[in-house]
């Protein structure tokens, strides 16, 4: 009977924990339940803040870019035209000279011995023509008496003019003497730059031999670039207009841009780059343009009345696009692929992707995502357009 009964207890346990064992993991489950659904719900996150700007639609030039070569307006290489000893030279290397400036010295001397040698045989010989055409003319009268024979008075005439013609000889050698001694001191022809000196005082200088000095003209100065053969219509066109506007940028160089205009257009297209030659004059009063070197150039060619226009740093590149962030009226974000043209000056033409008055982010897009909250950086009472105004 006891054993009896013992069996009984363990069989009313049995029976209570298999009727409290689903209560116990019902009450299990809802409490996971419950945590579970507290962590699905985080708090929402802050908005981000960013710098945001306007799509705006203005005139934007129409440009070519290119690489320039400088070029001095006139080039002289300053050669004797005489032989003899270099005496002076009466500037320093790389000084500006002017037209007519007094250059260089040769040896005097022997042009000066040259000429007196040529005055005096001129005096000798014309004394010798004036005896001789007295005789000529005395014998012309004596046989017009009939004292002389016809053949003696046209001897005496032969030597008169044999005499006249010496005289035109001696005339021309003092000429050619004279010259030779104005050669003997060289000027400039040019106003320009003088380069290095490639003979020095005392050197034995020949008849266009080696040059003494090279001068470049820079003032005004040749800037020469080739641009694409499609921009020849638009070149042709302006060029009929008027003058076509173009800018030099040194490299490094922290000053504002030379201003030009295009002096030269070439007739030919080179079948072998398919580019056109174009050479631009500047006045480069400052002197920052120098023969050879390389310069960045943009040519004005026309003007795009009514460009849609953002700053470039609202630009972003993708692997194979470019994208903006746009601002919704909730500001909520979105990315917006774009097509992009040209940049000038900071502000990126858009050809597709965008209408004047939308918002975008111009500054803080590392931070976004699709969907983000933002805020303004520049200005708490900026506002967001429900609907960009459409173009007429």
């Amino acid at each position: 009977m006891i054993r009896s009964h013992s069996l009984d207890s363990q069989s009313c346990i049995r029976v209570a924990w298999r009727t409290a064992a689903p209560i116990a993991l019902v009450a299990v489950f809802a409490f996971a339940s419950g945590c579970s659904k507290q962590q699905a719900a985080p708090p929402p996150r802050a908005a981000v803040p960013v710098v945001v700007g306007t799509v705006i639609q203005k005139a934007m030039p129409v440009e070519v870019t290119a690489v320039g070569n400088v070029e001095a307006l006139s080039t002289v290489s300053i050669k004797a035209q005489v032989s003899g000893q270099l005496m002076d030279v009466h500037f320093k290397e790389g000084d500006f000279v002017h037209k007519g400036q007094l250059l260089l010295t040769l040896d005097p001397r022997p042009y000066e011995a040259a000429l007196a040698q040529a005055k005096a045989a001129l005096a000798r010989d014309k004394a010798t023509a004036v005896n001789n055409r007295l005789q000529a003319e005395r014998y012309v009268k004596l046989l017009n008496e009939g004292i002389v024979p016809a053949s003696q008075v046209e001897s005496f005439t032969s030597a008169a003019d044999a005499s006249d013609a010496v005289l035109n000889a001696d005339e021309a050698a003092i000429k050619t003497a004279e010259l030779n001694l104005e050669y003997s001191t060289i000027n400039s022809p040019i106003d320009g730059r003088t380069g290095a000196l490639m003979l020095k005082p005392g050197n034995l200088v020949k008849v266009a031999d080696v040059p003494i000095v090279v001068i470049n003209q820079v003032n005004p100065i040749y800037v020469n670039f080739t641009v694409p053969q499609q921009y020849w219509p638009d070149i042709k066109k302006y060029m009929a207009q008027g003058t076509m506007r173009v800018k030099a940028t040194i490299p490094q160089d922290t000053g504002s841009p030379e201003i030009g205009t295009v002096a030269f257009v070439d007739n030919a297209v080179d079948p072998t780059t398919g580019t056109i030659h174009l050479r631009a004059t500047f006045s480069n009063s400052d002197n920052r343009l120098w023969p050879g070197l390389y310069v960045n150039v943009l040519l004005t060619l026309s003007e795009e009345s009514a460009a849609t226009v953002v700053p470039a740093q609202a630009v972003l590149q993708g692997n194979d696009n470019s994208y903006v962030y746009i601002v919704r009226p909730d500001k909520s974000v979105e990315t917006r692929n774009i097509v992009t043209g040209r940049t000038i000056e900071g502000e990126t033409v858009i050809s597709k992707g965008l209408k004047p008055g939308e918002t975008i982010v111009l500054d803080g897009q590392t931070r976004l995502t699709p969907n983000a909250k933002v805020e303004f950086k520049n200005g708490s009472d900026e506002k967001v357009p429900a609907d960009p105004p459409a173009k007429n």
